[in-house]
């Protein structure tokens, strides 16, 4: 078969993708699943922006930090899932070596921002919490702006020398990629040299971005926590605490699988790769169509306006 092309060359024209490696004959079941999540994740992300946009009590820190990650949400899975479903129903398994390039840069660098995302918005219910009176100041809209943007910088330096790597190795053993998507040790592993400067740089980025995220969340959450159980009363620091619900279950939707499939890559060498290939897609989509959701069910701002939209064109 012409997908098995083992012949030699040093910079392919092109990459052939998998897809899930020895369950071909059910994806078109699989693509069920991937392909609803990936609507709700879509309506979901976009009523959010919508929300917001046109609600003026929602333009708030909280708010614009909840919309930089339905984009980031939006940008992270459909880098992904067109193409995984173009292979699920089409058997397109082709893609170009710039656009796998491109597809690895942007899922490195969006998730590096998602979770930078997060890690803001800890911020940003620490200074709510711990000091409210200087929360419109400290988190002014200039501000807001500044961590936007500083984030995404972040994730495109960080992200950026994962496809010049890739780019410089030869690859002279095959062309397939045992996966639904260019990621980046699926990539490099194809390469007939040493690719230890790609993988150690991959292990590197990983641990800093998310043991760095996780530990100012955590000192973030410390202080929060700190605050709230000098409150007078029960009720006040339910209420309090009630603030912070979504953010908790959305950090633990998304670091929660993100660390279990670094540590199944890196130490899993028995774990089937059709589960690796699988769950790192699971990976990819369930914080984008979580996400929404969670925000949406327990921020009654939200909530409320949803619920009128519904109703009115129900009318």
């Amino acid at each position: 078969m012409s997908y098995f092309n083992t012949s030699h060359f040093t910079n392919p024209s092109t990459f052939i993708l998998l897809g899930v490696p020895g369950m071909e004959a059910i994806h078109v079941w699989l693509s069920i699943p991937f392909c609803t999540m990936y609507i709700i994740a879509i309506l979901g992300n976009f009523a959010i922006l919508f929300i917001v946009k046109t609600e003026l009590s929602l333009h708030g820190p909280m708010y614009y930090f909840l919309c930089l990650l339905s984009i980031t949400d939006l940008v992270l899975c459909t880098c992904t899932l067109p193409k995984m479903l173009s292979i699920f129903w089409f058997n397109d398994r082709e893609i170009d070596f710039s656009a796998c390039l491109a597809q690895m840069f942007f899922i490195h660098c969006f998730y590096a921002m998602e979770s930078g995302i997060f890690m803001a918005m800890a911020f940003d219910r620490y200074v709510a919490i711990c000091d409210p009176l200087r929360h419109s100041t400290t988190l002014s809209n200039p501000v807001i702006m500044k961590i936007g943007l500083a984030l995404l910088m972040r994730g495109s330096v960080l992200a950026f020398p994962c496809p010049v790597l890739a780019r410089q190795w030869p690859y002279c053993r095959t062309n397939i990629i045992p996966h639904t998507c260019c990621e980046h040790l699926a990539v490099v592993n194809l390469a007939c040299t040493d690719v230890r400067s790609s993988s150690y740089y991959g292990l590197f980025v990983a641990n800093m971005v998310i043991c760095m995220d996780i530990f100012l969340i955590v000192v973030s959450y410390t202080q929060i926590l700190r605050a709230i159980f000098s409150l007078p009363t029960k009720d006040a620091r339910l209420k309090t605490f009630g603030t912070c619900g979504s953010h908790l279950f959305a950090i633990l939707a998304f670091y929660i699988p993100g660390l279990f499939t670094v540590l199944t890559y890196r130490f899993g060498h028995n774990v089937a790769l059709n589960f690796h290939v699988l769950f790192a897609n699971v990976c990819l989509l369930v914080p984008p169509m979580l996400n929404p959701i969670i925000f949406g069910v327990r921020t009654k701002q939200i909530r409320d306006r949803l619920l009128r939209l519904l109703t009115n064109k129900g009318k």
